[in-house]
């Protein structure tokens, strides 16, 4: 699952996420949990976050379950 924010392409592995939803707490206006506690994009996730927002929320996450790769596919975070 991935998402685009400005230059920036976030990407979630769902197969990697095990629900601590510590990118919740980091970056709660672009992250939610699932009923089934995995993590997902919120709908209304602003398309102008910020790049450090971004990176902090790939670098909280323990399993490293997030990445963030810019417009040439260079991953930048974790």
């Amino acid at each position: 699952m991935e998402r685009t924010f400005g230059p920036f392409t976030l990407r979630i592995d769902l197969t990697l996420c095990v629900g601590f939803g510590d990118c919740v707490t980091e970056a709660g206006e672009v992250f939610e949990l699932t009923d089934d506690g995995a993590v997902r994009f919120r709908d209304d996730a602003p398309a102008a976050t910020s790049r450090a927002l971004l990176v902090a929320a790939c670098a909280s996450c323990p399993v490293d379950a997030l990445s963030l790769h810019d417009a040439d596919g260079a991953q930048v975070a974790p």
